[in-house]
Parts: structure tokens; C-alpha cells; sequence
């Protein structure tokens, strides 16, 4: 994984967008310039390649990059609606037109099927025109007065300054969920990419925002570890910090952000069940859930991590789930047609293979996969997984599906309410009465009827509940909520004079 030979730059730069002499080893602050804290090497998960370097910012530079983006923050709120809305626009436009480059792109650096990488540009154009289209929308209220002649008025105005923190494995569209509507809303950004991913999850949207036409400072980028975060979450002018990752380190997150009272949206992991009940169709719901399970490795919050499969159908739902696993190719998916591609890194990897042989240790049935050969694992069926063991309890996040069996309805519900976690759910029936009452009593931010757990679109309160968030929402929806605050005005023509 450490070999130093470089990709080909001609064709990762072939539409000039991502030309690598504009962004190799710089930052950008509104303009790329040399970092003060050394550079990050960008490899590919599948083979370990250069693909090239990124600035690394220092906690003292996050400072420094704060400052300027509350200087050119209050001018970008007071442009006018209709030209924010033009800049989204316009920024969609340039995605759509970059296609070609930004897929090879996520494809190489996430280690994502083509598929996913399609999926995550459409996501990425589509928040951008949601964001644009939230500036149609009423600012605020006329409120009941008191006073004669005196109007009151509630309306929302721009936080100022948000912090964007994102994981590696949906870069691009992660980074888009905040960046997009903050900024529509007229607030500045500063965005920190995850330090694996710092190019779809980072100077993609730089390059492109910039062309769209957002102002210099308005946008910026740091790139670094743990310090880097810390720096940007605790820097008093940052009013809301969004920070999309693991719980634990969300936990961290929430934690500075409550010391510092700042404003902080969490959208953290899950363990998202998939529910099979006896009158399920058994081929169309194991073709679910091996997509649920499978999809980009299983490296997704929204992930199918419990399969509970009633009894009666228990044994057909895991040998169709099985005979799926066993015939999806797995290997590089920039050169080679596959169905599921690298892990992430080396470290992630032995963990997803921890979790499967201490699980199959503690008694459950190995079905399919539970092998690795080079960054690949191989998609992975375990039945007879009792509550008690490390793939029932664990975000994997890996391509293992975990099956528990469940009694009857009740004992299905109690098992998917089982969990800390409460992100995403589905259920299988061919009963819609069925399903209505039994999503109905689960905790879930999002679930869906005879559908897989993982979905997502512009237009939704995206979050989770139980220690899969904090209550925020991401979405066309909520974005209001989210990034901006209220501010309450009253306006009379007289001036009021008081006794004192």
C-alpha cells in the first residue's frame, strides 16, 4: 500500500478542473497557497498509488482562515438572494459539466463502484439546487403587536460563520449536504475534508465553488487530523459546527461545541436493521439486504448491520442471502467491473475481520465470505447471531450481514429497538397495515416499507435518533433551522418616548 509511483495526472485532470499544478500541496483559503504545516499524501485504497498532495493546515492557521472568513462573511450576506441562488445554480451547472472527472475521481480516491459514484454526484448537484431554491422561501413572520402602529416582525438571518467537518466515505455529497445551503443562507464556510479523502471531499468543491462565482473568503478549506478539527470547532467566531462521523468522535465533537455554546448538528453512526417477516418475498427482500449490506463495502452509516428474519423463513432468507454474497465480484473498480472494491485502509480492514472471527468464535455460522485478500474483503453472510456477539452490538462497517432470528412480530420489533443507535430501519411484508404498525413502533430517524435502510435525498430531514445524532436534521426541509437563527424586530414610525 506504500508504493510512491503517481498516477497518471493527464487523465485525472483531463477536463483541467482538477488540474494538479492549481491545488498540488496548497490549501485554499479563497486563493491556493502554500500551507504552513506541511502537506497530505491523497493514495488510492485499491492499489496504494500517489494521486498527489494537499496543503495540511496547523491549528494556527485554522485561526487565521477564521478571521478572514468573518471579514468576507457580512458582505456575502447582504447580496442579494436571487445572485446566491444564481451562484448554486451556477455550481450544479459546472458539476454536471465536470462529470466524467469527478466520477473517476470518487471512484479512485473512496474506492466506490462506478454506481456509487454516480450516486454521489447526482446527490451533490441535487443539494445544490435545493439549497438554491430555499432562497424562494419566506425570511420570517409578521407577528400580533401590542402597540398601535408598531409591527412586529420575526425573521432569520444568517448565523455567520459554520464549520463543516465530513467523513471519507461519501465525500463530495457530505461536504455538499452543509456546504450548499450555508451558504445560500449567507453564511461562510470552512470546511475540514476527511484527511483520506481531501480531494473529492475538498478541492473539488473549492475549484468549483470559485468558478460559480462565491467570493474569495467566503469558502474555505483546512486540511488535518484531530488538532485541525478541534481548532476549527472551538474557534470563538464559529457560531455552528456540522460534523458528519463516527459517534465516538461525535461525542468529542459535542462536547467542545457545548463548552464553547456553539450550535452543533451530528450526524453520527448507526446499526440499522432490516427486518424479513414470514410473509416477506423471500428474493426480493435478500436482494435488499445484500444491497443494504454490501454496498460500497458496507461503508455506510446507513448500512443493513441486523437482518432480523422471522423464524419461519429464517433458513430460505439466509441461503439466498448467501448464494448473493458468494457471487458478487469484489476487486479494483476503476479497472476492473465489480460489484464491491477496496476497504478503506489497513486498519479498518482488520477490524471488520476481528469483528467476523470473534463473532463466528463466540458461536455464530460463517455463510459466505469472512476472507480478505489484499484492501478486499469479501462480502460476508453470519447467521445464529445472538445478542451477545461483537456483529449483533458493533457498527461494523464492512460488508457483513449479521441474521438474528426473530419469533414473531413482537420479538422482531423489541430486537430492532435493541440499539443505542437509531438511524435508518426497513421492513419486508406484504402486509402494508403490517408494516405501518410495526415502523410505527420503531425508533428510527428514518424507515422504510419494503425497501432497504440505505436512502437519502435532498429534500429530506436527514438524521437519526438515539446516539445517531443529536435531533438535527440536514435537508431541504430543515436547512432553515439548521443555518440560520431568529431574530425578533419591532418598527414604528414614531419614536417612542418612556417616563424615565
Amino acid at each position: 500500500m506504500d508504493q510512491p509511483a503517481h498516477a497518471p495526472a493527464a487523465r485525472l485532470s483531463a477536463s483541467g478542473l482538477l488540474d494538479p499544478a492549481l491545488w498540488t500541496g496548497k490549501v485554499f483559503t479563497g486563493r491556493w497557497h502554500a500551507p504552513d504545516a506541511g502537506v497530505l499524501e491523497v493514495r488510492e485504497p485499491a492499489t496504494g498509488l500517489l494521486l498527489g498532495t494537499v496543503g495540511a493546515s496547523s491549528p494556527e492557521a485554522v485561526a487565521a482562515t477564521v478571521l478572514s472568513a468573518g471579514r468576507a462573511q457580512p458582505e456575502w450576506a447582504r447580496t442579494p438572494a436571487e445572485e446566491r441562488a444564481r451562484v448554486m445554480r451556477r455550481a450544479a451547472a459546472l458539476f454536471e459539466e465536470h462529470r466524467d472527472t469527478l466520477i473517476e475521481w470518487v471512484i479512485r480516491e473512496t474506492g466506490g463502484v462506478r454506481g456509487k459514484a454516480e450516486t454521489e454526484l447526482a446527490g451533490t448537484i441535487g443539494e445544490l439546487y435545493h439549497s438554491a431554491a430555499l432562497l424562494i422561501e419566506p425570511e420570517g413572520q409578521v407577528l400580533p403587536s401590542a402597540a398601535p402602529g408598531r409591527m412586529s416582525l420575526a425573521r432569520r438571518v444568517p448565523l455567520g460563520l459554520v464549520s463543516v467537518i465530513t467523513p471519507w466515505n461519501f465525500p463530495m455529497l457530505l461536504a455538499m449536504r452543509s456546504v450548499a445551503p450555508a451558504l445560500a443562507l449567507g453564511n461562510a464556510v470552512l470546511l475540514k475534508p476527511d484527511p483520506q479523502t481531501p480531494v473529492t471531499g475538498g478541492v473539488v468543491l473549492a475549484r468549483i465553488l470559485a468558478e460559480a462565482g462565491v467570493p474569495e473568503g467566503v469558502f474555505s478549506i483546512v486540511n488535518g487530523g484531530a488538532e485541525v478539527g478541534e481548532a476549527l470547532v472551538t474557534a470563538p467566531d464559529v457560531r455552528l459546527v456540522t460534523f458528519t462521523g463516527s459517534t465516538a468522535v461525535g461525542r468529542r465533537v459535542g462536547r467542545l461545541a457545548g463548552e464553547h455554546l456553539k450550535k452543533v448538528s451530528l450526524e453520527l453512526g448507526g446499526k440499522s436493521p432490516i427486518i424479513v417477516m414470514d410473509d416477506a418475498d423471500i428474493e426480493a427482500a435478500s436482494s435488499a439486504g445484500a444491497w443494504g449490506a454490501f454496498l460500497h463495502q458496507g461503508q455506510i452509516c446507513m448500512a443493513s448491520g441486523r437482518h432480523i428474519v422471522h423464524r419461519d423463513v429464517a433458513d430460505d432468507y439466509v441461503a439466498a442471502l448467501a448464494e448473493r454474497a458468494e457471487r458478487l465480484p469484489v476487486g479494483d473498480p476503476f479497472r476492473e467491473e465489480v460489484a464491491l472494491g477496496p476497504i478503506i485502509n489497513s486498519r479498518q480492514l482488520a477490524r471488520v475481520d476481528t469483528i467476523v472471527k470473534d463473532t463466528v468464535a463466540a458461536g455464530a455460522k460463517l455463510m459466505a465470505g469472512g476472507t480478505c485478500e489484499g484492501p478486499y474483503y469479501a462480502p460476508t453472510v453470519l447467521s445464529d447471531v445472538a445478542r451477545d456477539m461483537p456483529a449483533y452490538d458493533l457498527e461494523v462497517f464492512g460488508p457483513v450481514a449479521p441474521v438474528t432470528v426473530a419469533e414473531d412480530e413482537e420479538h422482531a420489533i423489541f430486537l430492532a429497538n435493541d440499539t443505542d443507535y437509531g438511524l435508518s430501519a426497513a421492513v419486508y411484508t406484504s402486509s402494508l397495515d403490517r408494516g405501518l404498525r410495526m415502523a410505527a413502533r420503531i425508533r428510527s430517524g428514518m424507515i422504510h416499507i419494503n425497501d432497504q435502510t440505505i436512502a437519502d435525498l435532498p429534500g429530506i430531514p436527514m438524521g437519526g435518533m438515539g446516539v445517531s445524532g443529536n435531533g438535527s436534521r440536514f435537508g431541504s426541509t430543515t436547512n432553515w433551522d439548521e443555518f440560520t437563527e431568529w431574530q425578533w424586530m419591532t418598527v414604528g414610525s414614531g419614536q417612542t418616548a418612556y417616563p424615565f
